[in-house]
């Protein structure tokens, strides 16, 4: 389950219109959403809170061995509505399940973007800053972003920690997306790693298309997606290049909706496929497959989504027992979910299993972590994590 700066995070990128899915760094998230979990440990406890549209803090605690927890702040200079109350968040924005993409669209003009005032232009670039410190360790991270324009991104992302090499690491990210292709350009004082990322989409062009105002235009049922990443670190002169495919169903798809991506590393020798589908209104499965073809190793994940619902008249009484005076209903889109079972399993036979929902006035997420080959120690890890937010 997202946690609420990130759940904050995400409505900066909706505000300002930042496609995040649109980016070579996110081409198999549909995968990572479903397979890449981890079940919690002891108990963790967040409470969180968006105090006005441009201010936000959270505050955690945990026991996982030590008692530990971190304090963490944000500001939007861009007023984010969104709904922060645990009890009236959307579901399905703060659970990673199966993502559906949508159609691409147009950047806005750059002009779009101007404001003037007695004839001085008085606009500003809207920005965000996020810093989170831990404790007892004493570790800070930082970010900042900034929207330079309709189509470019800046992120500087700092993490100071006495137990990283150098006592922290910076890394600048220069992102820019067009629509029909999006580029990144990327710089980390680790090893001083320079990099470039690109991802090309393939059908029409949304800046092209936007300016149709007449004809017929026949619906687009899928998207076919190609990029690639090539890094180098300039202190121990050693790089690196990858390089992916995705196939992913549009809302017009009538069947069922399916995402399958392919990418590779040829330096290194890994191949990985991922296939996800959504096979029904609740349920969603995917599968993944790693080879290497210098040492012929192997490895196959299956995972798994199913959205629980409760049945209209159990919907209605709710209504009634939590609003007697209901009169004109607007229901929450997640009204009829109580929760979300995810499980994985790998071909060693370690299973993870997580129930995310809400009860009351938290969201929760309940999991655990077996090993069936150890017999002795099956049980890996046990946990819950509570979220509370005003």
């Amino acid at each position: 389950m997202l946690a609420f700066m990130d759940y904050v995070q995400h409505a900066f990128f909706n505000a300002s219109q930042w496609n995040h899915d649109n980016s070579y760094s996110t081409l198999t998230a549909t995968a990572k959403a479903l397979l890449d979990f981890d079940s919690p440990r002891g108990v963790r406890l967040h409470v969180s809170s968006l105090a006005a549209p441009n201010f936000a803090s959270s505050y955690t605690l945990g026991t996982v061995g030590v008692v530990d927890g971190s304090i963490s702040y944000l500001y939007s200079s861009l007023p984010l509505k969104l709904e922060s109350k645990s009890s009236d968040i959307d579901l399905h924005r703060v659970i990673r399940g199966y993502r559906h993409l949508q159609e691409l669209r147009s950047p806005d003009e750059a002009h779009w973007w101007e404001v003037w005032h007695h004839g001085r232009r008085v606009d500003r670039k809207n920005a965000l800053l996020y810093g989170r410190l831990y404790l007892p360790r004493s570790a800070l991270e930082a970010l900042y972003l900034r929207r330079l324009s309709p189509t470019r991104q800046l992120k500087i992302a700092c993490v100071s920690d006495p137990r990283l090499v150098n006592g922290g690491n910076i890394l600048a990210l220069l992102q820019n997306d067009y629509g029909k292709y999006s580029t990144e350009y990327l710089y980390s004082t680790d090893s001083g790693l320079l990099g470039v990322r690109g991802l090309f989409n393939f059908g029409p062009d949304p800046r092209k298309s936007a300016g149709v105002s007449s004809g017929y235009q026949e619906p687009l049922y899928g998207r076919f997606s190609a990029g690639a990443e090539l890094y180098y670190g300039i202190l121990n002169k050693s790089g690196g290049v990858s390089t992916g495919l995705r196939f992913t169903t549009l809302p017009q798809h009538t069947g069922f909706p399916y995402t399958m991506t392919l990418t590779l590393n040829p330096l290194m020798g890994n191949l990985s496929s991922t296939y996800a589908v959504k096979a029904g209104q609740n349920l969603a499965l995917c599968s993944q497959f790693d080879f290497n073809f210098y040492s012929y190793e192997s490895d196959i994940q299956l995972g798994c989504e199913l959205w629980r619902r409760r049945g209209t008249q159990e919907v209605d009484w709710a209504k009634k027992l939590l609003r007697p005076d209901w009169t004109n209903p607007s229901p929450r889109p997640d009204e009829d979910v109580s929760g979300v079972l995810k499980a994985k399993v790998d071909q060693n036979w370690k299973i993870s299993v997580v129930w995310e929902g809400r009860i009351k006035e938290l969201l929760f997420t309940l999991g655990a972590s077996f090993d069936l080959k150890r017999r002795e120690q099956v049980f890996r890890a046990v946990g819950v994590e509570l979220q509370y937010s005003s």
